[in-house]
């Protein structure tokens, strides 16, 4: 791509007059951050300033920053709305900044389905102070009072004539609409209030649209810019060889092969770190492969596979939190006449981005650094990066882009950091791609959990205590946050210790519905880590942390208990809760699917080889409430499973855009149907073994079901509430469940493989 100069923000207002950075967008898709290699920025503007959040232009297009980024989910275009809301000019009109830490806020970056619950709450808060500012201007100017005084698309004009107008951009010319905000918070939780106030939502006509995406037509016609179409001006592409398995020591290496590939520049080392960089990428693949590396012998730090949950259930924990103690479930259930217990395990699984990991880093040892990556927190890489690089933090810019999907931390800040310490061995930008062996081998990988529970039900069929047990591998062994030095596979490998890691638990009431029984006990350990350093079974946040897998758990379970007191799914779910909102998607999805209030398994399943089967699933998560039904064919013969139909209500508050929302939603269901029912990690003793698309499938196209209906339940009188993971939740449990409706067989491992299938009706059910 071509390279242009972009002037800082202050350089541009001060050049132009106007209330604008400076960038242009070419076709209205290139980024304006994949147009630069600039060498030099100002740290960005505080939050506490209007300027720091929104400009106007000459021409009325109305520019705004923030630290959020758009991974996949239409959140720019629901922001986009937010502000055309509260400015009252057209859509088409805000262009957003997003991710740049330059001229950004630190708002945590993306994380926890908070892109719009939180980070729209600024952004709404600056529109509506911009606008009561240009208004007070135009009063000024129109020799009126503000409350005369209307906007409509942009334009200020006094009600009782409309001929007396003037128009934003005419404003943002004459005068200066900096404006100093009230700042609370951090991270996440920053907010800024000025003296605008928001409007009353019963006046939205922007907000609560089905306004088409902005990333997606050009997304089509092969016009967005990715990071992978980043290009620096004397960039070099970079390789790294991964030791040859956990715990292996580089013991030397011979690289004359490599020095006769046409375009080879140098080989990096340092610690066990090895590299490689070449003038373009098919020499660096070619001199990667060429370059002969000696490794120790990896360690055996992995159990066999087969034995992973036993491993985890007998292990010493690192850490146990008892997370609720409700009653004396212990009692109850030691007295019990009447016991349901069971087991569910998941497994280890990959991020399996359709595009492996890329970045570029051009860093200068007597300047500031860029690097152009596709992580979701790019305050926090910049945090990170000047640590690795013993800089100051205004040494450092990390620029966003989009890369291939994110939806955790599958390994674009990992692909970043390997660009970071090439760059700075070699003194030149490089640009690093991770092939696809490198990003499910060594991508971090989402935590295998196991969950134990136990219910004691009295002679009315009554639950009168449940037991939950989880053990499971930290979804914070590697910090989703990666903002220290430690927290990079490249940086583990030079020889740094890994130092940052924290204690995340699979969890009854948080990754899954509290239901309401008279006795809980709930407990969740910590299994520790196979090896505490470099290693491909590194675990992180994986889209929802936890959620899907306990939810499977918990989900699963509640339908077992429903099935042993021979009541309907959904209506043993409705005894059990006590929120009217969760009762509230059960009741929705139940009439969009046309459920038959019936107890599972089918008391009038096909006598065939196919039989069909419904299954349902609840899920809860900040405020969002989700209730999914899957409809299931079972051949029976075979063990296959396939998913016909799912109905999923949801309800996240206020609706940004409705067909947005949709598009996310259904996104959600497939991608956790890939994950329920064919996706998993495997590994021998020294080496995850997962590597491609064969040995680690996901669903294709074919898999999709046929019909995906999803219901709506709009709130506009409670804010919006997260969107991005809660319909991932429940989908593999509402899918378990339609299998045992379907055959009698209960699943209670994912994926859900014929395999596993088939095992499940040949053999006893296991209690």
């Amino acid at each position: 791509m071509a390279s242009k100069t972009v002037l800082s923000r202050r350089e541009f207002v001060k050049d132009t007059g106007g209330l604008l950075i400076g960038f242009s967008l070419a076709e209205g898709a290139v980024l304006p951050q994949v147009l630069s290699a600039a060498t030099e920025s100002a740290p960005a503007l505080s939050p506490n300033r209007l300027e720091a959040w929104l400009h106007i232009d000459r021409d009325g297009s109305v520019h705004v920053f923030t630290g959020k980024a758009e991974i996949g989910m239409g959140v720019e275009t629901g922001l986009t709305q937010i502000v055309a809301e509260e400015l009252d000019v057209p859509f088409s009109r805000v262009v957003f900044v997003m991710g740049d830490t330059s001229t950004t806020a630190d708002q945590g970056g993306v994380g926890g389905s908070t892109s719009i619950a939180m980070g729209s709450k600024p952004l709404r808060n600056v529109a509506a102070t911009a606008r009561a500012l240009l208004v007070r201007l135009a009063a000024k100017n129109l020799g009126a009072s503000p409350d005369d005084l209307q906007v409509r698309e942009g334009v200020v004009s006094v009600k009782a004539d409309p001929s007396r107008k003037i128009s934003y951009a005419e404003l943002a010319a004459s005068g200066d609409l900096d404006e100093a905000l009230k700042v609370s918070g951090e991270g996440f939780a920053l907010n800024v209030e000025g003296l605008g106030k928001p409007k009353d939502p019963s006046s939205y006509t922007v907000v609560g649209q089905p306004i088409p995406r902005v990333d997606i037509a050009p997304k089509i016609l092969g016009k967005w810019q990715y990071v992978t179409d980043v290009r620096v001006p004397g960039m070099l592409h970079g390789r790294v060889i991964r030791p040859a398995g956990v715990g292996a020591k580089l013991m030397g290496f011979d690289d004359s092969a490599a020095k006769k590939i046409p375009g080879y520049v140098q080989t990096v080392t340092k610690g066990d770190f090895v590299g490689l960089v070449a003038e373009n990428e098919w020499a660096a693949v070619r001199a990667a492969k060429a370059l002969r590396v000696n490794w120790s012998a990896p360690q055996q730090a992995f159990p066999e596979q087969k034995d992973l949950y036993q491993h985890m259930r007998s292990a010493a924990p690192k850490a146990t939190k008892e997370t609720v103690k409700k009653g004396d479930a212990a009692g109850v259930l030691a007295s019990a006449t009447k016991k349901v217990q069971a087991i569910y395990e998941v497994p280890f699984q990959s991020h399996a981005t359709m595009g492996p990991g890329c970045a570029v880093a051009d860093i200068h040892t007597d300047g500031v650094s860029t690097i152009w990556s596709g992580g979701q927190k790019p305050h926090a890489l910049q945090k990170g990066f000047a640590e690795l690089l013993d800089v100051p933090r205004d040494k450092v810019r990390v620029i966003w882009v989009e890369d291939a999907g994110s939806y955790g931390r599958p390994g674009f800040e990992d692909t970043a950091a390997d660009a970071v310490l090439l760059s700075q061995a070699v003194g030149k930008p490089v640009r690093v791609q991770w092939s696809r062996a490198d990003m499910t081998a060594w991508g971090s990988k989402g935590p295998a959990v196991v969950c134990e529970l136990a219910a004691a039900i009295d002679d009315h069929g009554e639950i009168t205590a449940v037991d939950f047990t989880s053990h499971a591998f930290s979804g914070g062994e590697i910090m989703f946050v990666p903002a220290s030095k430690d927290n990079y596979l490249g940086a583990l490998l030079t020889g740094i210790p890994n130092k940052s890691g924290v204690d995340e638990f699979a969890q009854w009431g948080v990754q899954a519905p509290a239901y309401v029984f008279p006795n809980v006990h709930a407990v969740s350990h910590i299994v520790p880590a196979f090896y505490d350093s470099i290693s491909p079974l590194r675990t992180t946040h994986l889209r929802d942390p936890e959620g899907p897998q306990t939810s499977f758990a918990v989900e699963s379970f509640m339908d077992e208990l429903a099935a042993t007191t021979a009541t309907d799914p959904i209506e043993f779910r409705l005894r059990h809760l006590d929120n009217p909102r969760a009762k509230a998607v059960l009741a929705a999805a139940a009439e969009k699917a046309g459920w038959e209030r019936r107890s599972s398994p089918n008391p009038n399943k096909s006598a065939g080889d196919v039989v069909t089967g419904r299954g349902v699933g609840l899920s809860t998560r900040g405020g969002t409430y989700v209730g999914t039904i899957a409809e299931v064919e079972v051949n029976r013969r075979t063990g296959a499973a396939r998913v016909t139909r799912f109905v999923c209500a949801h309800d996240c508050g206020l609706i940004i855009n409705p067909e947005a929302l949709r598009g996310t939603i259904a996104a959600n269901l497939i991608q956790s149907m890939s994950r329920g029912m064919k996706e998993e990690v495997t590994f021998d003793r020294s080496n995850v073994t997962s590597v491609d698309w064969a040995t680690y499938p996901v669903a294709r196209a074919h898999d999709i079901p046929t019909q995906v209906d999803i219901v709506l339940l709009n709130h506009p009188e409670l804010p919006p509430n997260g969107a991005g993971e809660p319909s991932s939740r429940a989908t593999a449990a509402a899918i378990a469940n339609a299998i045992f409706d379907a055959t009698g067989a209960r699943v209670r491992q994912t994926p859900l493989t014929p395999a596993r299938i088939k095992a499940a009706l040949s053999e006893p059910q296991r209690a």
